[in-house]
């Protein structure tokens, strides 16, 4: 029978989730709970024939990929993966199955990242993981937090989330200001933000939010220079990925109280090392890259993924992100 993994179901909840039956009835199917260095997975997961992805957890460069003699279908979710090495993927003749965002399955869940920034912005300038871990070891408040009403929100990114936390931000009585690269005045108003430029966006915000997609473009795109630009009670959250922001900058501004506070759910190495210096500073609120991370959302994707590997296994794979490997079987 053909061998299946289900990569990083760090909640063990995968099996659940979703009806695994057409897959299980015809393949063996294991499930790893836990995040593989690239030489423990070389060994672990050199028996598999197919390898369920959950978007950027596990990365498979080419060094990893030529060292999996068996496998032959990697399933993705999204239209892409950016840690996974296509080319090496195509040459190797393994198909890669990507997602259908389309499908009507994945419009209910769409909240669950600006939900969770939403959240993680009033734990960060509430101090309340702070005061948590104060009241679970007895002690009582000491802190002082930030009312965001009359605030402003700058929120780089302005397409569905970025939205989104706009219109979180007019019901807690925010003002809203956002930019991007191709941002129109337009646009912004019709999102319920007013456009202005980068610089702007980080002196006048008293909280920065950052919604937008890892390019090459915006790798970095959060540096010295702009965190600078920051007034030192202004608090700066991410939700999308880690390397948009200059982790070094970041934590020399933490560290030098040259801004308030951050909350982070994201990381430039995921997870990031016990000892990195994120988990020490006290004006960093950390969450686990949670953003997409409910059963709403997760139901869907293993939903989608199943029917990805049950396509294969019927011998008609459907939605093949790198076609050339298909012909080349």
């Amino acid at each position: 029978m053909p061998r299946v993994a289900i990569l990083d179901d760090y909640a063990g909840a995968a099996l659940e989730l979703a009806d695994w039956s057409p897959v299980q009835s015809r393949s063996e199917v294991t499930v790893f709970n836990r995040p593989l260095s690239e030489a423990e997975a070389a060994d672990a997961l050199r028996p598999f024939d197919v390898l369920c992805t959950m978007r950027e957890r596990m990365a498979l460069p080419r060094t990893l990929l030529e060292r999996l003699p068996n496998l032959k279908l990697v399933t993705i979710v999204g239209r892409s993966l950016p840690n996974l090495d296509m080319a090496a993927a195509t040459e190797h003749g393994i198909l890669v199955a990507q997602s259908d965002f389309a499908n009507p399955r994945f419009r209910a869940v769409h909240d669950a990242t600006p939900e969770l920034a939403w959240g993680l912005m009033i734990a960060t300038v509430r101090n309340l993981a702070e005061e948590h871990r104060r009241m679970r070891d007895g002690g009582w408040q000491t802190t002082l937090g930030m009312t965001l009403s009359g605030k402003t929100l700058g929120i780089l990114g302005l397409g569905r989330t970025g939205t989104r936390m706009a219109q979180y931000a007019k019901a807690f009585g925010m003002n809203v200001i956002a930019w991007s690269q191709n941002l129109t005045d337009e646009a912004a108003a019709a999102a319920g933000a007013r456009r202005v430029e980068k610089p702007a966006l980080f002196e006048q915000s008293d909280v920065v939010s950052i919604h937008l997609v890892l390019s090459e473009r915006t790798r970095g795109l959060v540096g010295e220079a702009e965190l600078g630009l920051m007034k030192p009670n202004a608090y700066l959250i991410n939700t999308s990925r880690g390397p948009i922001v200059d982790e070094a900058a970041l934590i020399a501004a933490l560290s030098g109280g040259r801004i308030a506070g951050a909350g982070l759910d994201v990381f430039d190495l995921e997870p990031p090392a016990p000892d990195h210096p994120l988990r020490l500073l006290p004006n960093v609120t950390l969450s686990p890259h949670l953003g997409y991370v409910t059963s709403e959302m997760l139901a869907a994707f293993y939903e989608d993924t199943i029917e990805a590997v049950a396509a294969w296994l019927d011998g008609t794979p459907a939605r093949i992100a790198n076609p050339e490997a298909l012909a080349d079987g």
